[in-house]
């Protein structure tokens, strides 16, 4: 198979994700294939990460000249040491790189939790399996989500309060609030993403959907829990 017929099954597989889920994650869990769909994501990701970059230094910038207390306990040497690094070339190639990093494990970690949560239903099933459906169904929110909340960030001049989920509906919330944070966690495309999972856990691991919903948002739930406990704790490390 040469380039171009590789890249019009990456494209027919990509159209499928959205139009046709179910057939699509099928013929995946019959026939796994990962390798370009997470080398075209993270070139993709990697893009968004570069445009956002700017936005993210300038919102970080802002946070930490408008914490008083913080300039005080670190003084004055120290404060504006820091305020250089977040200036610098080299933070902003630090956030490009972490990027890639965070997605790399975000893609492989996963797949195993969600493989060893399977185990409850089902002895069927495969990593590389359950790693092709789990990417595929990423696309909902690696690339059409972030092309939503890159409109955002554009838009706004600013990453703070950016957010596709039920956190959009209360602008008001501070983004350090226990309110914004668990909000946060309910993102419109998250939940899509994780829909349509179930169509490709059920013939990963011959299952009934029910039950490979209730592995894929079983899997969403305690991510989220997660995150939230991250946050609550940032928070109160932050000051």
């Amino acid at each position: 198979m040469n380039f171009l017929d590789h890249f019009q099954n990456f494209l027919n597989r990509f159209q499928g994700i959205f139009f046709n889920p179910k057939l699509t994650l099928k013929a995946l869990s019959e026939k796994p294939v990962w390798v370009d769909a997470i080398i075209i994501l993270l070139i993709i990701l990697t893009i968004f990460s570069f445009i956002i970059a700017p936005y993210l230094q300038k919102d970080q910038l802002q946070v930490i000249k408008d914490n008083v207390v913080r300039q005080e306990r670190m003084g004055e040497e120290a404060y504006n040491r820091q305020l250089e690094f977040l200036e610098s070339k080299l933070y902003f190639f630090i956030i490009i790189i972490g990027s890639i990093i965070t997605n790399l494990i975000g893609f492989f970690f996963p797949t195993l939790i969600i493989l060893a949560m399977s185990r409850m239903f089902s002895t069927e099933g495969n990593y590389k399996q359950t790693l092709s459906v789990y990417i595929h169904a990423s696309f909902v929110d690696k690339i059409l989500g972030n092309a939503v909340r890159l409109i955002l960030i554009l838009t706004r001049k600013s990453v703070t309060q950016m957010t596709t989920s039920l956190a959009f509906l209360f602008p008001k919330l501070e983004t350090t609030s226990t309110g914004y944070i668990v909000l946060s966690q309910v993102d419109f495309f998250q939940l899509w993403l994780f829909g349509i999972l179930g169509y490709g856990l059920s013939s990963v691991f011959k299952i009934e959907i029910k039950k490979a919903l209730i592995i894929s948002y079983g899997f969403w739930f305690l991510k989220s829990i997660l995150y939230i406990a991250l946050g609550l704790l940032g928070r109160q490390f932050g000051g």
